[in-house]
C-alpha cells in the first residue's frame, strides 16, 4: 500500500539526517496516515488520511 493521502495527496518526504558532526546520511520521513471511514460518493468507505488533513476535515465540518 503507498503511504500517500487519498485527500491531500501528501506523500513521504526524503533528506539527510545529520549526526553531531554533521555528517550526512538519507533519511525518509513518512506520512502520519490514519484509516478513516468517510462518506465518498453516497457510500461509506475507508481512507487513508494524513493527521493534518483529517484536522482540516474535523474543522470544516465534514467528518
Amino acid at each position: 500500500m503507498s503511504k500517500v493521502c487519498a485527500v491531500s495527496g501528501r506523500g513521504p518526504l526524503t533528506g539527510n539526517k545529520r549526526s553531531h558532526s554533521m555528517r550526512a546520511t538519507r533519511c525518509k520521513w513518512n506520512v502520519n496516515l490514519q484509516k478513516v471511514r468517510l462518506v465518498v460518493d453516497g457510500k461509506p468507505q475507508t481512507v487513508r488520511v494524513s493527521a493534518r488533513a483529517l484536522r482540516t476535515l474535523k474543522k470544516q465540518g465534514a467528518i
